[in-house]
This record gives C-alpha cells, sequence and structure tokens, in this order.
C-alpha cells in the first residue's frame, strides 16, 4: 500500500492510502513512523500506526483536558470514552499520564482538602462523598482524611455563622442553627458540638425580646383567624417554642400581648 495524500486538518493528518482507506493520524505519528506521500506501508505497520495514532490522539486530548485544571483518573477516563477513544487503549493512556505525573489521585485529595482547609466550609463526610463521586478509591480518601484536624474548620465555620444569624435567632435556637448546620456539612456531631460551645454565646435579653415581638406578630396574624382565647394562647405558645423561645419569656410577652 501506497501513501496518497498526508494533509494537516487542524489538530490532525488526514492519511490516505492507495487501497482508498483513510485515517486520521497525530503528528507523533508521522515522527515515529516517518510517514510521508508515496512511502509504502504493509499492512501490518498500517495496524501499527493505527493503534498509535489513536494513542497519541487519546493522550493529546487528555491532556488538553488537564490543561485547565488537575483532574482524576475517572474524570479523563470518562472524558476519554465521551471522545469516542477505543476502551481497549484508555488503560494504557492513564498509565502513561500517571508515570508522568500528569494524572495523581493522591495529590489530588491532597489539594483538594488543603483547599477546604484554607477557605473551605465541609467536613470529612461531605469531603469523602465529593471525592468518591470523583473516581477516588474510598480507601485513599479515608487515609488522607485521617491526617486532618477538622475541629479548627468547624471553629471558623461555626464563628461566621454566629455572626450570620446572632441577630435574627434566640439563643437556643442559634445553637440549634449551628449545630444542624455544622452537621450538615459534615462535621461529625463531636465537633459541631465542640465548636458551638466554644463560642460562649451568651443571651441578648434586649434583642431576644424584640425577636420575640417580631415573632409573635406573625404567629398572630397566622392563627387569630382561626382560633381565640385559650386556643389561640396554646397556639402561639407552642408555635414560639418550637422557633426556640423561652417558655417563661413567651408567657410574659403574652400577658402584655392579648
Amino acid at each position: 500500500m501506497k501513501i496518497t495524500k498526508l494533509e494537516k486538518k487542524k489538530r490532525l493528518y488526514l492519511l490516505e492510502l492507495d487501497s482508498h482507506e483513510q485515517l486520521y493520524i497525530t503528528e507523533d505519528t508521522i515522527v515515529r513512523f516517518m510517514l510521508s506521500k508515496d512511502k509504502d506501508i504493509t499492512p501490518e505497520e498500517l495496524a501499527d500506526i493505527q493503534t498509535f495514532a489513536q494513542l497519541s490522539y487519546g493522550k493529546n486530548l487528555a491532556l488538553y483536558h488537564l490543561s485547565f485544571k488537575q483532574r482524576t483518573r475517572k474524570e479523563v477516563q470518562d472524558y476519554l470514552e465521551k471522545h469516542d477513544i477505543n476502551p481497549s487503549i484508555i488503560p494504557q493512556i492513564l498509565k502513561q499520564l500517571e508515570v508522568d505525573n500528569w494524572i495523581n489521585d493522591r495529590k489530588y485529595v491532597e489539594t483538594f482538602l488543603y483547599q477546604n482547609q484554607l477557605s473551605g466550609d465541609k467536613g470529612a463526610q461531605s469531603l469523602k462523598q465529593k471525592l468518591s463521586q470523583k473516581g477516588i478509591p474510598t480507601s485513599l480518601i479515608e487515609e488522607e482524611l485521617q491526617k486532618i484536624d477538622f475541629t479548627p474548620i468547624a471553629e471558623r465555620i461555626s464563628k461566621k455563622l454566629a455572626k450570620v444569624y446572632s441577630h435574627k435567632l434566640p439563643h437556643r435556637a442559634l445553637e440549634d442553627k449551628l449545630l444542624q448546620t455544622l452537621l450538615h456539612k459534615g462535621f461529625s456531631y463531636s465537633q459541631a458540638q465542640t465548636a458551638v460551645q466554644g463560642l460562649e454565646l451568651e443571651a441578648n435579653e434586649v434583642i431576644e425580646e424584640q425577636l420575640l415581638e417580631k415573632e409573635l406578630d406573625k404567629q398572630y396574624r397566622k392563627y387569630s383567624r382561626k382560633y381565640d382565647g385559650y386556643a389561640l394562647q396554646q397556639r402561639l405558645i407552642q408555635a414560639l417554642m418550637r422557633k426556640g423561645y423561652d417558655y417563661q419569656q413567651i408567657k410574659s410577652t403574652l400577658r402584655d400581648y392579648l
């Protein structure tokens, strides 16, 4: 077989043979096999060219994908599969990228966790879930998580949340809000509890009274349409206690309100 055309097409080259076969190859393939127009090649050489071209193209695709940001082995694999790279050669491409340190799942986890320590707001459980979704082996994730003390992160987040909600919630509800938010972000109960207790939150009677009166107005508008007298009073007490207000404080405010 003889090469009748070797023409550049954007990032690839079109190779045509006198047998009417054609394939797209990379520049690396041309260099590797010293290809040129009018060169004769055997069917065995053509098979080698096709395999190497696919391998080279797949690697170039992967490197392009990796040029934007660090990615896991699974993310690169998915990208290659999406671009119809032969599944049989994808493991070989991934292996080469790992040897050249373009792909390093351990380094990916280390960087991911370090960024969370600096400015993130997630606990171990949430991070484990996110990393698992990226195809990182559970054993590797757990090994790296063991190296981190999540208490300082929980403390940083709880302080930030306290500033946001301290003028919006009564003392008891504020503590519950902080605790539940930290648990939702993946911190353990002991880490969340330690962080909240470390804030040493104190109730501000003036602010709590203002919040209670505001909430009472809201609940009164809701329940006074259906209830009155004792039934209304009980509904209001129940609603306000669910919001975290103290029972005695509620009773005292209701005496002046109703």
